[in-house]
């Protein structure tokens, strides 16, 4: 473990302690601000989101703030990030601060304890729809900058450059021409996405491996038109069987994914008890656990295939009919070391091949990202290491993969492959990000920004 004696830990500690009450504030400020970045919720709302974020980097000292946008595939702008810079004095290194400030949609308001945007603390988590991700890690960066840049003369100090996008939840589809447009702006030596998990609140992790995404709708015709089921039930095929025949198809018996040419490799050996996956994901007595190899591969270094969706009648409203078309989203995450292209034209190809009853199968492709696997070997890795174990009380630092995707770090990667990244963040195995009650440990969160202050600091030699 590499140690920083010329950084005064306490100093720092004592520093985001008189910030604290500030931070958590304008951390719910931003949670209160419904920033969905779907394209069927108001966009205004994103744009605010934004302003706000420019606001609070202003404050907290950044000289150059800007928000800008990018075009999309389809033609269309880009949600708007927030881009704020300040130049790095003469040999020092510039630090990229990576965020989101859009948010999941929250889902039915009546499945949360507390409305999703509607911030409320209960045994010290915050709970609310991006309370963790990912405007806690707006809040790291700003509550660092806050306690560095006053210190920090014209000649002090680090380049940082804060990044904070606002569609991350849509799969970022403006990113590449975004890094595209404003590369100059973005180029750094460090880059430090703060959007992952640790691994209790108690021991932090650094991420070093992401699966990466492929997300398609599959649509499964047989018929024309909605026909009486009782009258053509039982000889005639309906959409609804067809499709859940297609979808079983997926997975072995085992619930392991089924579609042939899919890589897998086995994660690191780390100590993962059963019990305790059952707990964080609130998995029911009796209910088995999916797939084969130990418990972090599957999660980490696995493909899994999710259906997130399916358009069909609702209980509420369904009627006696065959339905004519069904169509399903699907949720693909890809093993690091795989195309995401290669594993869509894997995943149509079973689709296509595994069609019951001669139904019509089509398959769109929605969204791709790269999976990621780094590198944890240099004097930025033993800092940042450094720096974690400080701010969490001299706990050990995980090194930990994550089956979700972040699919712009290879994106990063590919543009600046000189640039040392770190993924760090302020969520743990209770967060529920993307769910229902939402929560953010408040512990975490100061622990978050004491380490991210730590590490500049330690960075530009203070």
């Amino acid at each position: 473990m590499t140690t920083q004696p010329e950084t005064d830990v306490q100093t720092y500690r004592d520093r985001l302690a008189e910030l604290w009450d500030g931070v958590r504030a304008d951390l719910e400020d931003l949670v209160r601000i419904p920033s969905v970045s779907a394209a069927a919720f108001d966009q205004v709302h994103v744009a605010a989101s934004a302003e706000r974020v420019a606001g609070l980097l202003r404050d907290a000292g950044m000289p150059e703030v800007e928000v800008l946008t990018a075009p999309r595939p389809d033609g269309t702008v880009g949600a708007p990030a927030v881009v704020a810079r300040r130049p790095a004095p003469a040999g020092a290194p510039t630090v990229l601060l990576y965020a989101h400030h859009d948010v999941q949609p929250p889902g039915r308001e009546q499945d949360w304890t507390t409305p999703p945007f509607d911030p409320v603390e209960r045994d010290g988590r915050l709970y609310g729809r991006g309370t963790a991700d990912d405007k806690a890690g707006v809040m790291t960066h700003v509550a660092a900058l806050r306690a560095l840049l006053p210190t920090w003369g014209p000649d002090d100090g680090v380049g940082v450059t804060v990044f904070v996008e606002g569609e991350e939840e849509v799969g970022s589809p403006s990113f590449g021409a975004f890094l595209r447009e404003h590369r100059d702006r973005l180029a750094a030596d460090v880059m430090v996405v703060a959007d992952s998990d640790n691994w209790t609140v108690d021991q932090p992790s650094l991420t070093t491996s992401l699966r990466g995404l492929v997300e398609a709708v599959v649509e499964v015709r047989t018929l024309r038109h909605a026909v009486h089921s009782g009258m053509y039930g039982g000889a005639v095929p309906d959409a609804m069987t067809a499709t859940l025949r297609l979808l079983d198809r997926l997975w072995d018996d085992d619930g392991a994914v089924a579609v042939p040419g899919l890589l897998r490799s086995e994660a690191a050996d780390l100590d993962y008890a059963e019990q305790t996956l059952r707990a964080d994901a609130g998995v029911l007595d009796g209910v088995r656990l999916l797939g084969r190899g130990s418990l972090l591969s599957r999660m980490w270094t696995q493909p899994s295939l999710t259906v997130v969706g399916i358009d069909a009648p609702s209980v509420a409203h369904a009627s006696n009919t065959l339905q004519p078309a069904v169509r399903a989203k699907l949720s693909l995450r890809v093993a690091p070391g795989q195309d995401p292209a290669e594993a869509y034209e894997a995943l149509r190809r079973h689709l296509l091949d595994s069609a019951p009853f001669g139904a019509q199968v089509d398959v769109t492709l929605k969204e791709t990202g790269s999976a990621f696997a780094g590198e944890l070997d240099g004097p930025v890795y033993d800092t940042a290491r450094w720096a974690l174990s400080q701010a969490w009380d001299g706990a050990d630092v995980v090194h930990a993969g994550v089956g979700g995707s972040i699919p712009f770090v290879a994106d990063l990667k590919e543009q600046f492959p000189d640039a040392t990244v770190l993924i760090t963040g302020v969520e743990d195995p209770d967060t529920r990000a993307h769910g229902y009650d939402e929560s953010l440990h408040l512990t975490v969160l100061r622990r978050a920004a004491l380490a991210e202050t730590l590490l500049l600091a330690a960075l530009s030699g203070r």
